[in-house]
């Protein structure tokens, strides 16, 4: 797998896993409105990752759902901030929060690429994600005082900076003016590691398609 292609596979996986954790909101949400948001949202990050997977799978010689749902656990790239079953409110706010500021930083680098297709994509989803992160930020001005939130964001914190590779972690930490973590608060949070609920999720993901093998949807 190149470079690029690896890059591209990273992000369609985050996109992927956190937008069925954003819809385990469904109908639980604080409030209708709520529910409506992270439903939108959700909907929204699984079309990102089914564009970048078909990006990525014509490189790969494969099809989308294959390079989606046909990998073994330990064969996906998604980084563990994202992996998390739905947590309590303060906790998914703080996550929603961290990967959008994290996700504006490495589309912007994705939109100066030299692939006139990736830099496409990544623009179409920017414009796409402008409104997780107005939702985002709304979420972070309201819960900013809160004591719970406040230790939220700072136990995720190294989990979200591991989200993006490391030459631009520090537009990261100056963005939210927090100080970088070191390697050895990176360490269980980098790509490669993965939540113990990374492997439940994937089995309740994958399902229908297991029921009937080299079926088509």
């Amino acid at each position: 797998m190149s470079e690029k292609v690896q890059k591209i596979v990273e992000i369609a996986d985050d996109e992927l896993i956190l937008g069925w954790r954003d819809s385990e909101w469904t109908g639980i949400a604080p409030s209708l409105e709520e529910d409506v948001a992270f439903s939108s949202i959700a909907q929204n990050e699984i079309g990102h990752a089914r564009a970048l997977y078909e990006l990525a799978a014509r490189e790969l010689g494969t099809d989308a759902d294959t390079l989606a749902f046909d990998r073994d656990p330990g064969e996906y790239l998604s980084a563990p901030l994202v992996e998390e079953r739905r947590m309590d409110w303060a906790h998914t706010i703080a996550r929603h929060f961290l990967y959008e500021t994290a996700d504006e930083i490495r589309l912007a680098a994705l939109k100066d690429s030299d692939d006139a297709e990736v830099a496409g994509l990544a623009a179409k989803m920017d414009r796409e994600e402008q409104y997780h992160r107005l939702h985002a930020r709304m979420w972070r001005d309201r819960l900013q005082d809160e004591p719970r939130f406040v230790d939220a964001l700072e136990e995720l914190w190294p989990a979200a900076v591991a989200v993006l590779p490391e030459e631009l972690r520090p537009q990261m930490s100056e963005r939210l003016q927090l100080d970088l973590p070191s390697n050895s608060l990176l360490r269980g949070f980098e790509r490669g590691s993965h939540s113990e609920e990374l492997r439940p999720l994937l089995d309740e993901m994958t399902m229908v398609r297991r029921s009937v093998p080299g079926a088509t949807w």
